[in-house]
């Protein structure tokens, strides 16, 4: 259900791993250049089509010589309806910014190679996404590999002899494999319960290869799990952050979780292996390790590998706990044990002491730097904003940030004292002229006595004796924070541009807020969240500016459930809904993901063992059985491409509402999944969002 991968983490700087920013779809030859827009706002507000076209900058590779920074900028074209990365350079102090790539075919994965005399990356220019290498200067671009079926990304090995890769290979048995004279037959023949992922039917996995390399092409692929039927990286976000080369270019650590079928769906342990590039043998040194244990990084030194692990098999949001083991003794240490938050990303220092850590605290997501062998963690930055990933440069990190207000640039964090520079200024034009709107943190009290961290946003032009129509977000997730982010869908500054007052409350079940916070929700949907929710939004109502007569409610997936569930919950609170991609019945969500893990932990395990209190007490709080109450709008949304809550949760819904006639709508998508991925899809989504709350909320 949740929105988000466990999120990668960095590599160690003598690796030469590639980042990735996939966001494109394949152009096709003929279509028009899709580069950065020019847009004229009216009046300082934003709209769906100024949202896309904002640039979408990411993937910061530092040189090695650590004087230039390599990053790529995603471009959207509504009327083509696609997407386009090109790349740029800069150097390490944001000056000589320049675009070294004008192409029609997207260019993914890019990262400097050879010493930084080159640069390779991803490119299907070819037919098949295949490894290219170009100057640094956008000059001299030649195709490096040409696999097979293509390639999902790549690792040179530090020493330049080898590259690893990552490519599909067929998995299971097709229909056409057993009934050879029904080439046509579009029926799938399913015998395990490893069959589905978010948006596709599981008929190929990834496995990494190694090939050799003579500096011109590839040659002499290794799959380094041959013959083994389970994924490297993991389905369905993994990617070459879960595989790392040893600074000596011997060994590869890679993330597998080793199983299939019921097995698979029931079980979160992966764990991290060491392949022998001479011997071909491979270690498990996580053994024992029972979660999740993924994103492994070398030293500098080659002689500690760190890597992030969550402790419980089954719960996919555990902590995540940043591990460094000696690979000489095979002594483990949990560096982050004094530490209650996440490790969402990490780096190695040149020192092989230090480590940088990215990590969500009250809603923020700061830079930290880590003395692993003393379990130290100190924030090197502060303030309103999240970064992503970095990457160093001396006494600096160079890292991605963004804001509730501002989507990602590239920033320069002085390491000693914290003080930020901003570097790229990609989207500069237009937001010199957007008006964006307030942004408040407020912390409100609980019915249990404690205090919840919540953001509110006015809208532009905001007038604090006039009223204003509040709308309620509800997070997804569940366990997925509601902290300075910045998004393409559930863009707070849109909602409050339309001229609502937004309220996104950290209810339980956030991370960031220490690990009793985060794992109170599990076993509890329908619980203290929502008295959480009602909280924000009652304490926020009592403004004279809002209009308590004119409330609303949104969200998607858990948050979709929540505003299921609210519907039924809300004594009369509320005056409309919007619900997206959300669970409306739990009995039937139970046998419909596809990650059972996810429901046994969350849910508390199968509805039809009776004896089992906790799960009958969460399914008997499914919104689905609360219809009855219903007695509000409510505005439905879905994807049909949507694997892991199924289509049918929301036109069950609908249907539900319509049969009660209630004021009802529902926009189906046919070909999105759990997000909505294409751009006029996005606008579409945007501009009935708008439509939907003006008129239940403005009349």
């Amino acid at each position: 259900m949740k929105y988000k991968s466990i999120m990668a983490i960095a590599l160690s700087a003598g690796m030469l791993a590639c980042s990735s920013g996939k966001e494109t779809k394949d152009d096709t030859a003929d279509a028009p250049l899709i580069g950065k827009a020019t847009v004229k706002v009216t009046d300082g507000l934003m709209t769906p089509e100024v949202l896309h076209s904002f640039g979408r900058v990411s993937g910061v590779q530092v040189s090695p010589d650590q004087k230039k920074v390599l990053y790529g900028v995603t471009y959207v074209s509504i009327e083509q309806n696609k997407t386009n990365r090109e790349l740029f350079v800069m150097n390490i102090d944001g000056s000589d910014n320049k675009q070294i790539t004008e192409t029609k075919k997207s260019e993914n994965e890019a990262c400097w190679v050879k010493d930084g005399s080159r640069i390779a990356f991803l490119s299907s220019e070819s037919g098949s996404s295949q490894i290219w290498e170009m100057n640094p200067d956008g000059t001299d671009r030649v195709q490096i590999s040409d696999i097979e079926g293509g390639i999902n990304g790549f690792a040179y090995s530090p020493d330049g002899k080898k590259v690893l890769y990552i490519k599909n290979i067929k998995f299971g048995e097709r229909t056409a494999d057993r009934y050879p004279d029904l080439p046509k037959a579009s029926g799938k023949i399913i015998d395990n319960l490893m069959y589905k992922h978010w948006d596709q039917w599981v008929e190929e996995i990834p496995h990494s290869f190694i090939a050799d390399f003579d500096g011109n092409k590839l040659t002499n692929s290794v799959d380094i799990l041959e013959g083994e039927p389970y994924e490297c990286p993991m389905l369905p976000m993994g990617g070459i952050e879960q595989l790392a080369w040893s600074p000596d270019s011997k060994t590869v650590a890679y993330t597998c979780r080793k199983k299939t079928g019921k097995e698979y769906s029931l079980s979160t342990n992966s764990d991290i292996y060491l392949y022998n590039i001479e011997t071909k043998e491979t270690k498990n040194i996580t053994e024992g390790m029972m979660g999740y244990d993924t994103n492994p990084i070398f030293s500098p030194d080659g002689k500690k590998i760190a890597w992030q692990s969550m402790e419980r098999d089954g719960y996919e949001s555990d902590k995540n706990r940043l591990f460094v083991m000696d690979l000489a003794s095979g002594e483990k240490t949990y560096v982050t044990e004094n530490f209650d938050y996440n490790t969402d990303f990490a780096a190695w220092a040149a020192d092989n002491k230090t480590m940088y850590i990215v990590s969500c605290v009250e809603a923020k997501t700061q830079l930290f730097k880590v003395d692993y062998a003393a379990k130290d963690v100190k924030a090197i930055t502060a303030g309103a904003h999240d970064y992503e990933a970095f990457g160093i440069a001396g006494d600096k990190l160079i890292a991605t940030r963004h804001s509730l207000s501002q989507p990602n640039e590239i920033y320069s964090v002085d390491i000693a004292t914290g003080k930020d520079t901003q570097l790229t200024f990609e989207n500069k034009e237009i937001l010199s002229q957007l008006e964006m709107g307030k942004v408040e943190e407020r912390w409100i009290p609980t019915t249990d006595g404690k205090k919840m961290l919540a953001w509110v946003v006015y809208p532009p032009k905001f007038d604090p004796n006039k009223k204003y129509p509040t709308i309620l977000y509800c997070q997804g997730g569940p366990q997925s924070s509601v902290s300075q982010f910045w998004s393409y869908r559930w863009n707070l500054q849109i909602m409050a541009a339309n001229g609502y007052i937004i309220v996104a409350p950290n209810r339980r079940g956030l991370p960031g807020f220490g690990q009793e916070w985060l794992e109170q929700i599990s076993k509890d949907y329908g619980g203290q969240n929502m008295k959480d929710y009602l909280s924000a939004i009652d304490e926020v109502a009592k403004e004279p500016f809002v209009d308590e007569t004119r409330l609303g409610a949104t969200g998607a997936s858990y948050g979709g459930f929540s505003v299921y569930w609210l519907a039924g919950n809300h004594n009369k609170r509320f005056k409309a809904f919007w619900a997206h991609a959300g669970i409306f019945n739990l009995e039937a969500q139970y046998l419909e993901t596809e990650e059972m893990w996810f429901a046994n932990w969350d849910l508390g395990g199968s509805y039809w063992d009776r004896s089992n209190a906790i799960a009958q007490r969460t399914y008997a709080n499914s919104p689905h059985r609360f219809v009855d109450k219903w007695d509000t709008p409510i505005m439905i949304s879905h994807g049909e491409l949507d694997f892991r809550i199924l289509a049918s949760q929301g036109m069950m819904a609908f249907n539900a509402a319509q049969l009660r006639d209630i004021p009802s709508r529902m926009l189906i998508y046919p070909d999105e999944n759990h997000w909505i991925a294409q751009p006029q899809n996005g606008v579409l989504f945007q501009r009935e969002f708008a439509r939907w709350f003006n008129e239940q909320l403005k009349k």
